[in-house]
């Protein structure tokens, strides 16, 4: 084979064709000296040959090696043996044969012609039962870390209990045939408000034998009517008219103070009925708010707030003193008020992530600004894409232009058809 050899890496390869444990005096020696695990390393970091050691390794088809000082390297090398012997002595014949398996695996692995060098899967299956057998395993180790035999025989784990989880069971719960599945079906389409304890008593009383909790796991595959979603939507539109809701949240200012904006929105038509913005927000305040969100029409029949601590019991008095029904939503659940949770969203996203705002009277002044567009302007999809104040549709013509009328300082714009 072209290429850089070690000089006593060969010989060793040698003497193991002819004598086994021999072979392995040599390979010990050598994995404890510095030769064989450069020589690895090398050979794994590179698939082109590079000199490493000018004094123990040379190029094929030189005579012998540029050797400076012979004496001294021979008595190293003579020194390293009787070491390398001494210490043989002391071990037994199983782990000589171990370890001499262990290094010619490493060395086959070395000597593989392919465009990378990477372990096959025969190889890796030998590392992972050489770890279970031999306790002494990581001494002869050097391709690769103790860590990535580990991961090894972990992924054969993973993909063995895999392999078991695919097979066919032969326990286990009995399949339902396609009589009792139809069956169930059925009854969940024919009787929208039975149950799974419902239909289960019904197939009993049918004779099939089958469990309860088999029908409710057959029950979540039931397909959803469209004719419940339409029913349910024309319910909540029937008494949306009915409901309002009314919340806080909060807006920093150039000088890091805190402005507090308060808004009540009606469920109808996404209207703001009220906005105004406060620094010290209290009960009395929020109910004179209240009072002026509804000054001549007569207020919705259910308020909806969330657990905020201004919103006490004067506010609670104040909105049955109107005619209307508080309800507070539960704990940490935003999405009980999701209209109005949705606005304070549009709010920021469309103004006042842009804008910086001075003070007071400036926040008043662009909300009333946003609100006008909000109202006038801005389509919705819960609306049908139509505005909460009701936007006409114009009629256009072949010859004419669409003009774009600025909101909001040029934030947004609406765009209009001119002759």
């Amino acid at each position: 084979m072209p290429g850089i050899f070690l000089h006593d890496l060969a010989v060793a390869d040698l003497v193991g064709a002819t004598d086994f444990e021999s072979s392995a005096l040599f390979f010990r020696q050598h994995q404890r000296g510095h030769e064989v695990r450069n020589h690895i390393f090398d050979r794994c970091a590179s698939s082109k040959p590079r000199v490493l050691v000018k004094s123990r390794i040379w190029k094929d088809g030189d005579r012998s090696p540029p050797v400076r000082f012979p004496f001294m390297i021979t008595l190293i090398t003579s020194l390293r043996h009787i070491v390398g012997w001494i210490l043989i002595s002391f071990d037994s014949r199983e782990d000589l044969i171990l370890e001499n398996l262990a290094l010619r695996q490493q060395l086959l692995a070395l000597h593989s012609k392919r465009p990378r060098r990477r372990l096959s899967t025969m190889q890796k299956m030998f590392w992972v039962v050489l770890r279970s057998l031999w306790s002494r395993w990581q001494k002869p180790l050097i391709l690769v870390t103790p860590r990535t035999v580990v991961e090894w025989h972990r992924a054969g784990f993973r993909l063995y209990w895999r392999w078991l989880s695919r097979a066919r069971r032969i326990g286990g719960r009995r399949p339902v045939c396609k009589e009792v599945r139809d069956l169930i079906l059925r009854m969940a389409a024919e009787n929208p408000t039975w149950g799974a304890p419902r239909i289960h008593g019904e197939l009993l009383k049918l004779g099939f034998n089958v469990s309860e909790p088999t029908v409710s796991r057959w029950l979540r595959r039931v397909p959803r009517s469209p004719d419940i979603a339409r029913s349910w939507l024309t319910f909540l539109r029937n008494h949306r008219e009915a409901l309002a809701a009314m919340d806080f949240f909060t807006v920093p200012t150039l000088t890091f103070g805190v402005l507090y904006c308060f808004f009540v929105i009606g469920h109808d038509r996404r209207k703001i009925l009220r906005f105004n913005v406060t620094r010290n927000p209290s009960a009395l305040w929020i109910a004179q708010q209240m009072r002026e969100a509804w000054p001549y029409a007569p207020a919705h029949r259910f308020l909806l707030f969330d657990r905020d601590s201004k919103f006490g019991k004067d506010v609670i008095s104040a909105a049955k003193d109107m005619g209307s029904r508080p309800l507070r939503t539960a704990f940490r659940s935003p999405w009980q008020n999701g209209v109005a949770e949705r606005w304070v969203g549009s709010c920021r996203r469309d103004l006042l992530d842009h804008v910086i705002v001075l003070n007071e009277r400036h926040l008043r002044h662009l909300m009333a600004e946003y609100v006008r567009y909000y109202h006038e302007d801005r389509t919705h999809l819960a609306l049908g894409k139509d505005t909460p104040a009701g936007r006409p549709t114009v009629e256009r013509s072949a010859k004419c232009q669409i003009r774009p009328l600025p909101r909001l300082g040029g934030l947004h714009h609406r765009y209009t058809v001119v002759a």
